[in-house]
C-alpha cells in the first residue's frame, strides 16, 4: 500500500489500537495510559498518540509535562516516557507554548493536525499503537479514522461508565464504528463502583452493570469492570506507574486482564 511506503509513518507499528467512547469524561486517557503501561510491563513496545486535542492529560498521567518534540529526517520525534525507551508518546500537549493555553482551532485546522501526527510522527518499530480519542463522533474520530485506515487497525477499544446516561451515548459509539468499518475489539466498564480505601470494599456508585449489559445486548466482547479507586487516581495525578506499584488494588486484576485480552487477540494477527 503506497501509505505504508512514506517515510516517518506508521510502517513499524505492528498493531494500532483506538480508544474511543460517545461521552466525555468516562476516562478513555486513563484506560489507554494503564493499558500502554501493562503492554510495557509484559515486555512489548509501546507508542501513545494522543489526539485528544482540547484536553491533552496524557503528559501529565506519564510525568512528561513541559518535553520538547524535536525533528528528524522522517518528521516529529515522539517523547520517550522512560529510560529503555518503551513507551514513546505524541500530544498537542507538547506543542502548546504553555500548558493551560487553550486549542481554540476550528475542524479543518485540528483535522490537519491529526494527519500530520498519523503521517509525520517517526514512531520506529513498535508493537501496539494506543490512540487517545476526544469523547464524541465528531469530524476528529472521522479524520483519524480516515488517517488510520491505510494501516489496518486492529480495532477499537469501547470505555462507558456504568450509568444509563453514558451507556446510551457509547451505543451511538458502536453505531459509529459499524457505519465506518472499525472493529470493536471489546467494551471496558470504567468507574465500576468505588473501592474504600480503609476497608476495601466496593459501593456502586454510579450503579453497576450497564456496560455488560450493553455488550451483550450489541453483540461486542466485554473485557471487564475497572473499579474507582483512590490509588489508581493518585498515580494518575503524580504520574507514577500504577502498574508496577500497586499489584494489589482491586482495579489492578481488571487492568490486566484487560491488557491480557488485547494481548490474546493479536498472535493470530501477526505478520
Amino acid at each position: 500500500m503506497e501509505a505504508a511506503a512514506e517515510p516517518g509513518n506508521l510502517a513499524g507499528v505492528r498493531h494500532i489500537i483506538l480508544v474511543l467512547s460517545g461521552k466525555g469524561g468516562v476516562g478513555k486517557s486513563t484506560i489507554s495510559t494503564e493499558l500502554a503501561l501493562a503492554l510495557r510491563h509484559a515486555g512489548k513496545k509501546v507508542g501513545i498518540l494522543d489526539v485528544d486535542l482540547c484536553g491533552p492529560s496524557i503528559p501529565r498521567m506519564l510525568r512528561a509535562q513541559g518535553r520538547a518534540v524535536h525533528q528528524c529526517d522522517s518528521g516529529w520525534v515522539p517523547v520517550f516516557v522512560d529510560q529503555e525507551q518503551s513507551i514513546s508518546l505524541m500530544s498537542v500537549g507538547f506543542l502548546l507554548e504553555k500548558p493551560d493555553e487553550a486549542v481554540v482551532w476550528r475542524g479543518p485546522k485540528k483535522n490537519a493536525l491529526i494527519k500530520q501526527f498519523v503521517s509525520d510522527v517517526a514512531w520506529g518499530q513498535l508493537d501496539y499503537l494506543v490512540v487517545d480519542t476526544p469523547p464524541g463522533t465528531s469530524d476528529e474520530h472521522m479524520a483519524t479514522v480516515d488517517a488510520l485506515r491505510p494501516y489496518s487497525p486492529l480495532g477499537a477499544l469501547v470505555v462507558t461508565t456504568p450509568q444509563a446516561v453514558s451507556v446510551g451515548d457509547v451505543r451511538r459509539e458502536l453505531t459509529f464504528c459499524r457505519k465506518t468499518g472499525l472493529r470493536v475489539i471489546g467494551l471496558v466498564e470504567n468507574m465500576s463502583g468505588f473501592v474504600c480505601p480503609h476497608c476495601a470494599e466496593c459501593t456502586n456508585v454510579f450503579s453497576r452493570g450497564g456496560g455488560e449489559e450493553l455488550a451483550r445486548h450489541a453483540g461486542v466482547p466485554f473485557l471487564g469492570s475497572v473499579p474507582l479507586d483512590p490509588e489508581l487516581t493518585r498515580s494518575l495525578e503524580e504520574g507514577r506507574d500504577f502498574i508496577r506499584e500497586f499489584p494489589k488494588s482491586p482495579a489492578f486484576p481488571a487492568l490486566s486482564s484487560i491488557a491480557q485480552k488485547i494481548l490474546n487477540e493479536t498472535p493470530a494477527q501477526l505478520p
